[in-house]
């Protein structure tokens, strides 16, 4: 089944005080200014989170807040199942000898602890109970993993509100408007093939036994705002969770999404194509439109549906050299 989801300068110059006696005068003690480096975030919970600088020993606990930290500069000591994100999220790629600290949904509090951070990066996706215990190792700022009203924004904000911990904010300002760019630039490359307004469905599925599970990225879903900004429309009908945006259907529900085109995302560490293999001999697969037109684009491996503005510019790049090729 396809993966759902989931510093320090010194605080203070001492002051000096140093009496100068000559000729019998003395002059008043000369004070030097106090370097205060301590820095105060505020992340999703409105909680205020209090650091002693800009973070330099992070430790990641999502996918997303890791590629984050990586594309602004921040080679994070430790993340949550580094082989599978190396698996699925190749946008930005991870230095040797980072330490694995246990899965997204239960991170080890002991390798977190032995790791020292300055500042652990969670979602809300991560337990209330985890994030508890990770507060006694570290200071923990909790970025929100996703919003269906908002996905585009939500993702925009994680970024800021990282480089804001990491003193990378400089760096953050140039890479979203990277993204804003190459948004803007597939949005005309589309238009220019003659596909504005073009159907464009997403989904991802996995092959249970002799069943496929489809995933549909419906209206509210990371891709689909993307989509919708590139000028595609999303022929979806269902509706999906307040989160992330994603429904559940089966073969079947492919008929609903008409004369349109169908995009997907694999990963062959999870044991194949399921569109592709694992409906090749199904009737219904073969019988719909883009199938037969041979409109069914398999993207590369690696590009995390739910990631920053590093995977999303490798899906645009993808998405649209598919749809024009």
């Amino acid at each position: 089944m396809t993966t759902k989801y989931r510093a320090a300068w010194p605080a203070i110059v001492a002051v000096a005080a140093v009496s100068l006696t000559a000729c019998g005068t003395t002059e008043a003690p000369k004070k030097e200014a106090v370097a205060d480096s301590t820095l105060t975030v505020t992340d999703s919970r409105g909680k205020q989170v209090k650091l002693d600088g800009p973070a330099k020993r992070v430790v990641g606990t999502e996918w997303n807040v890791v590629e984050s930290l990586v594309t602004l500069g921040v080679d994070p000591v430790g993340v949550a199942d580094v082989k599978g994100y190396q698996a699925y999220d190749k946008g930005a790629p991870l230095t040797d000898g980072v330490k694995d600290i246990g899965t997204r949904g239960e991170p080890s509090i002991d390798t977190v602890a032995a790791l020292k951070p300055d500042l652990v990066v969670a979602t809300n996706d991560l337990t209330d109970a985890a994030i508890a215990q990770l507060s006694k190792v570290a200071p923990v700022i909790v970025v929100k993993a996703a919003d269906a009203s908002r996905q585009i924004d939500q993702m925009v904000d994680n970024v800021n509100l990282i480089a804001k911990a990491t003193g990378t904010e400089d760096k953050a300002r140039t890479e979203i408007a990277s993204f804003r760019k190459a948004m803007a630039e597939g949005r005309k490359k589309l238009a220019d093939a003659h596909l504005g307004g073009a159907k464009v469905a997403f989904a991802d599925g996995w092959k249970e036994g002799n069943q496929v599970s489809v995933r549909p990225y419906v209206k509210g879903s990371l891709l689909s705002d993307v989509n919708t900004e590139l000028g595609l429309v999303d022929p979806w009908s269902m509706k999906g969770d307040k989160g992330y945006g994603l429904a559940a259907t089966d073969v079947e529900g492919l008929t609903k999404i008409g004369d349109a085109q169908f995009v997907y995302i694999a990963n062959d560490s999870d044991g194949g194509d399921p569109f592709a293999d694992g409906l090749k001999d199904n009737a219904v697969w073969k019988s719909l439109p883009f199938v037969k037109k041979g409109q069914a684009h398999r993207l590369p491996d690696g590009i995390w549906m739910f990631g920053g503005t590093t995977a999303m510019k490798q899906y645009i790049d993808a998405l649209v050299g598919a749809l024009t090729k």
